[in-house]
């Protein structure tokens, strides 16, 4: 019996070193990756720095936050950062050996084999980090947990790569850096990645704000995004909070009478919002930048959607609102003017104000989802004819709110085609900074940006083009032309008669300070052939209209199509004492620490020399001084006294386009309004002059502006001296005051309908 005995354990202990010989053995293949069968293990290297997408954020001039650029939404937390509740609600969910073990619970495993997972797993949160972390780097070949060539098992494998890594990430790290990099590498789902992400998604919290039963629910989402999720699925997500507040109970993280109040509480989702690029402040501006900002990230070496980059705007929050909130405002009240102007027939008009025959039925056939149905049935039309004329349940935008309605995609674009859009833009004019940007009405709904992407005919917000090629040229603004038609021989042989807005000539001479303010066309047409088109193209350029213009008799009226963006520059020239500035918008560009990668200064360029620019804003100040002027009506809002303001409207043909753009003595601004194609618009121009659909824009948001102390009222900058010897009026007659010809009703309460 002895010898049995003995032989019984001498193999059982051959068993035992044979057993842990292999075991030793199996783990050194997988961490060497013997003959390229198990797939390379993560380095020290990586270990010691790995990466993780990480959202990069864009910031208001004051350094508030805009938005952010991300494929996976993450910001990073430190440990400090996290509530106690947090931490202790994930210890006792997850692993609540965790600072007892090294990297892996040998205890737990053995209990998960032990009654087959049913209580608990045998990973560590360690091991479920070094899951996350490789998982997230998606890099098969620099240790990806789940690359394993011709075996069979990789689940072993993979939970041998798990321990392996996790023992190397103990000896690399904290336990207060593992718990910080797994909360901020784990998806919570909704699009949040990381803890940061996820308080703010589902409560609207800072991560060192979460109470216990907030933190109990994020930390059973983990368990299944979706099923535990308490949008999708309340109820589920409430039984496994309180199942997570059983663990905090049970290891005496809270008392009972703490439980049973906890459990009973529902889940508060007042502020539950999921970020994305239509909401919050300057959606347009951040899409805009995006792309200048992937163009310039691709050229030098960096990744917009995952390397945190920190990027620094000129855009004012405070001026932000205030414009958003004016074309807001504005736009509501226009659109229901348009629709009453159109009610009963539709908005889309040739020439003579007569209906476009088949606009909807050609439009359609230009949309990228007409095109992929043609390319799916190339040769059965009646199959498209189906799908674009099939109803489908939609969500549309109204000026009331969103709207629930069944209608086919001819339906829909017909109906979007009604709206009015506009543009708007500031900036300082003297160091070119961008401080608001307001590129549409609607983001969610209406993408394109008519700031910088859009560009339209200008009208007679061109018209200062003209001037200025005059007066740099010599001519004073006391010298007069006459309303009367002026005639071009065009090279083909014809001739083209520019027309005045009302169609009529009054053969009355005018100063150039006159015509400008007035916006006669007639006159504009006469300097126009005295200066030359390609002199006026050659200022426009000295100006920064780099759009391309056509060198024709009819440029002097606006008709070559620029931006906004352009135009707002080119008259901040006037205000910058000749000096032209590129509009300027991001500062800074800084790495995920800080650390600055790219500062960035605007363009600059001598255009005029001062006393031009200067006599140019004395010029356009009349069209808001001078009776007839076409701005006269700005001062609804309440911005004459103790101000200066040069502006000019435009208005383009078939009142397709309205302009406004204006100049204080700290800020230039401007909008534009019209349809998305330039055969929607009202028909007449009582309604569709620049100064009736855009200047009650900028109306509103300076008056606003003002009115906040943002900004002071005053003077331009133009010498007393220059402005005494310029002033024709008092030169022909001392004792008159142009101001008192403006009819007194121009000045009543801006909240009357300016229709």
């Amino acid at each position: 019996m002895k010898g049995t005995s003995r032989k019984i354990i001498v193999i059982s202990w051959l068993v035992l070193i044979l057993f842990s010989g292999s075991i030793t053995a199996f783990f050194w293949a997988v961490s060497t990756n013997f003959l390229n069968l198990f797939g390379t293990m993560p380095s020290l290297e990586i270990l010691e720095n790995p990466e993780s997408e990480l959202a990069s954020e864009i910031y208001f001039a004051d350094n508030s936050l805009i938005g952010k650029y991300y494929r996976y939404n993450r910001q990073i937390a430190e440990f400090e950062e996290l509530s106690t509740s947090l931490v202790q609600a994930l210890l006792a969910q997850e692993d609540i050996r965790f600072y007892e073990h090294s990297g892996v619970d040998l205890e737990a495993i053995l209990r998960a084999i032990f009654f087959l997972g049913q209580r608990g797993g045998g990973s560590t949160l360690t091991q479920q980090l070094a899951k996350n972390l490789y998982k997230i780097r998606g890099d098969h070949n620099n240790g990806t947990l789940r690359n394993v060539r011709f075996l069979k098992f990789n689940t072993i494998v993979s939970k041998a790569k798990e321990m392996i890594t996790a023992i190397k990430l103990e000896r690399a790290y904290t336990k207060e850096e593992i718990l910080t990099m797994y909360l901020n590498t784990v998806d919570f789902g909704g699009n949040s990645f990381g803890i940061k992400v996820a308080s703010k998604t589902f409560f609207g919290a800072s991560t060192d704000t979460l109470k216990p039963e907030e933190a109990s629910v994020l930390v059973g989402v983990l368990g299944a995004t979706n099923r535990f999720n308490p949008i999708y699925n309340y109820e589920k997500s409430i039984a496994r909070r309180n199942q997570v507040l059983g663990q905090m109970h049970k290891y005496e993280f809270l008392t009972q009478e703490e439980y049973d109040s906890l459990k009973a509480l529902p889940i508060n989702l007042d502020n539950y919002g999921v970020e994305n690029q239509n909401k919050g402040q300057a959606p347009y501006f951040r899409t805009r930048v995006k792309v200048e900002l992937m163009h310039w990230c691709k050229k030098n070496g960096y990744d917009l959607f995952a390397d945190g980059l920190r990027i620094y705007t000129t855009i004012d929050p405070r001026l932000q609102e205030m414009a958003e909130k004016a074309v807001s405002e504005w736009m509501m009240k226009l659109q229901d003017t348009f629709n009453i102007h159109w009610k009963g027939r539709e908005p889309w008009v040739d020439e003579e104000f007569k209906p476009l025959k088949g606009y909807i039925q050609n439009s359609i056939k230009r949309t990228p989802y007409y095109r992929s149905l043609v390319l799916k049935y190339p040769d059965h039309p009646d199959s498209v004819e189906h799908f674009i004329n099939r109803k489908k349940k939609m969500r549309v935008f109204s000026w009331k709110g969103e709207i629930d309605t069944t209608f086919s995609t001819l339906d829909s674009l017909k109906y979007y085609r009604h709206f009015l859009h506009t543009g708007f833009m500031a900036m300082d004019p003297y160091n070119g900074h961008v401080k608001v940007w307001v590129g549409g009405i609607n983001h969610k709904y209406f993408k394109f940006d008519h700031v910088k992407q859009g560009k339209r005919q200008p009208g007679s917000t061109f018209k200062p083009m003209v001037y200025t090629a005059a007066i740099d040229n010599g001519f004073s603004p006391c010298f007069e032309l006459e309303d009367a038609p002026v005639t071009f021989i065009l090279p083909t042989g014809d001739s083209y008669t520019p027309k005045n807005a009302n169609g009529r000539f009054s053969y009355e001479k005018m100063t150039l300070r006159q015509a400008l303010a007035r916006s006669v066309n007639s006159a504009t047409a006469n300097l126009l052939k005295r200066v030359g088109v390609e002199v006026v193209v050659d200022y426009a350029r000295k100006l920064g209209v780099k759009s391309h213009l056509d060198a024709v008799p009819s440029l002097c009226l606006g008709t070559s199509d620029v931006s906004l963006f352009e135009l707002i520059g080119s008259y901040s020239t006037f205000a910058n004492k000749g000096i032209w500035v590129e509009p300027f918008y991001v500062s800074r560009i800084e790495d995920k620490y800080g650390n600055l990668i790219r500062e960035f200064v605007p363009k600059t360029s001598e255009a005029l020399n001062s006393e031009s620019a200067e006599i140019m804003l004395y010029m356009l100040r009349g069209s808001t001084e001078l009776s007839g002027g076409t701005g006269l009506g700005l001062y609804r809002w309440n911005l004459r006294e103790g101000n200066q303001i040069a502006a000019k409207t435009g208005t383009t043909s078939n009142y397709s386009d309205g302009w406004f753009i204006g100049i204080t003595k700290d800020l230039v601004a401007g909008a534009w309004v019209g349809g998305e194609e330039r055969s929607i618009h009202f028909r007449t121009i009582s309604l569709g002059s620049g100064a009736r659909m855009a200047m009650p824009i900028y109306g509103r948001f300076l008056q606003q502006a003002y009115a906040d102390s943002i900004y002071t009222k005053g003077k331009l900058g133009i010498p007393e001296a220059l402005e005494t010897e310029l002033d024709c009026n008092k030169y022909l007659n001392p004792n008159a005051d142009s101001l008192e010809l403006i009819d007194p009703s121009l000045f009543e309460n801006p909240d009357k309908d300016i229709f």
